[in-house]
């Protein structure tokens, strides 16, 4: 059994569908094949506009919906199937589907509130659409193929935004329902990024989640691979818009490929890692047009084979800020702190990373730029009375950050690294506003203006010896 996902540029426009659908073709004549889709490029942000613009009372947006929504599907049909029954049967399919989310749009505006559990719904669309289409294209070449909408086989729990899946009830459900898929002589073909919750209610794994749904499947079916089907050659060793020499891996571990997803290396959802890990099943990162190229593969040896490399490759993330809590040492007791943290929880900020000065005095830690200002209203409301007593001295933030990760199974237990790291740091006259190390050591990372990223993570990685 293989598990392939394809991304959304994999199925951006009739000649990646067609490249697509011919290497579905060529692995299914070798073993059982699930094949996974994304939406088209830029489907899902449209949907998503889309239903901002419903809920904030613009009906010429919901009535441009539809039409938006097919206009880059119908193109592709008209270039990949040839006029006749299967392409008006596709057609009316796809219209069905536009129509269902321009109906779920009309409700929104009317209502003008867009739930966390209708956009859920709403945005799963570009998946659904693009799934009947490659299914059409496999079956007009001869692949007998079905079309699989992934509620029908991911059980999940109940949170609307960034579900996680329930393995086990997955496991049954999946296994239930393409087992007769597969008896028939058919490929699934399933939409990625979403499942249900236990009431039948469609939750999505959050953005980027289509690669965590092969995950999730690959565990219930287990697997004896996933590929990841993008449009790069693999994970490579930094950005490539900032470091032009920097290099594809030959292979790396689940946790530095976690570290790296999680610090802004796109090529692969931070969770996609997790369920594979259960079962040992080694993912693959392939690049759709250029599929003779080797790849990287995930797994669990923590060494690019053959590298000698010390650290393994330079992330980044960007448009950040930190927030930093001072106290006259309040915030060494565990209740306070927790307060924090508490108090972040209820809004949508991800915190990164988190640094406490030594002094227990303050702590310091590492949000995305747009969840700023919610991060700072819960933690002013929920420390009102303390900084009126000056309990709580100080509440601020400083916007503008990045985080550079230096990551490598190697650097574990190795002396100097750090050393090094900083000594190219001041060698740059880059500060450094926060740092952080895992337990695992697998990891260092620090915060830095943002403008200091390009110079800090080319200098980083001519430093380890990376390109």
């Amino acid at each position: 059994m293989l598990v392939m996902k394809f991304g959304g540029t994999s199925v951006g426009s009739a000649a990646a569908i067609s490249q697509t659908a011919e290497l579905l073709a060529e692995h299914s004549t070798r073993e059982r094949v699930v094949g996974i889709v994304s939406a088209m490029s830029g489907v899902t942000n449209t949907l998503l506009s889309k239903a901002a613009a419903a809920a904030a009372g613009d009906s010429d947006g919901v009535d441009a919906a539809r039409a938006a929504l097919l206009a880059p599907h119908r193109a592709v049909l008209v270039d990949l199937l040839p006029l006749g029954d299967r392409r008006r049967e596709t057609e009316a399919a796809l219209g069905g589907l536009a129509d269902e989310v321009a109906r779920m749009l009309y409700s929104v505006y009317v209502l003008r509130e867009l739930s966390p559990r209708a956009s859920d719904r709403i945005v799963t669309f570009g998946e659904r659409m693009s799934s009947v289409l490659l299914a059409a294209v496999l079956n007009e070449r001869g692949v007998p193929a079905q079309a699989v909408a992934s509620d029908k086989l991911i059980v999940t729990d109940s949170v609307f935004g960034g579900a996680s899946p329930l393995l086990d009830r997955t496991s049954e459900k999946a296994q239930a329902t393409l087992e007769p898929i597969f008896n028939a002589g058919l490929l699934p073909v399933v939409t990625g990024f979403f499942g249900a919750d236990e009431r039948g209610i469609t939750t999505t794994l959050g953005r980027g989640g289509s690669d965590y749904s092969a995950s999730i499947l690959g565990h219930a079916l287990q697997a004896r691979a996933i590929w990841i089907w993008t449009d790069v050659d693999g994970v490579l060793t930094a950005d490539p818009r900032l470091v032009p020499d920097a290099r594809t891996m030959s292979a790396i571990s689940y946790a530095e490929a976690t570290e790296l997803a999680y610090f802004g290396a796109k090529v692969i959802h931070p969770k996609t890692m997790h369920p594979a890990v259960e079962r040992g099943i080694p993912i693959w990162i392939k690049n759709t047009f250029r599929p003779d190229a080797p790849g990287t593969m995930i797994g669990p040896e923590s060494v690019d084979s053959g590298s000698g490399h010390l650290a393994q490759a330079i992330a980044s993330i960007s448009d950040l800020a930190a927030i930093t809590v001072e106290g006259r040492g309040l915030l060494g007791v565990s209740d306070v702190t927790a307060r924090v943290f508490t108090a972040v929880g209820r809004t949508s900020a991800n915190v990164y990373m988190i640094s406490q000065a030594s002094s227990q005095h303050s702590v310091t830690f590492i949000v995305q730029g747009a969840a700023v200002d919610d991060a700072l209203a819960a933690l002013h409301g929920e420390f009102e009375s303390d900084l009126a007593r000056e309990r709580v001295l100080s509440i601020a933030a400083v916007r503008e950050l990045a985080i550079v990760a230096v990551v490598g199974g190697a650097m574990r237990g190795t002396p100097g690294v750090a050393g090094r790291i900083f000594a190219t740091m001041g060698d740059e006259n880059v500060n450094i506003v926060a740092i952080a190390q895992g337990s695992s050591e697998l990891n260092i990372s620090f915060a830095i203006a943002a403008n200091d990223v390009h110079r800090a993570v080319t200098a980083l990685h001519a430093a380890f010896v990376l390109g």
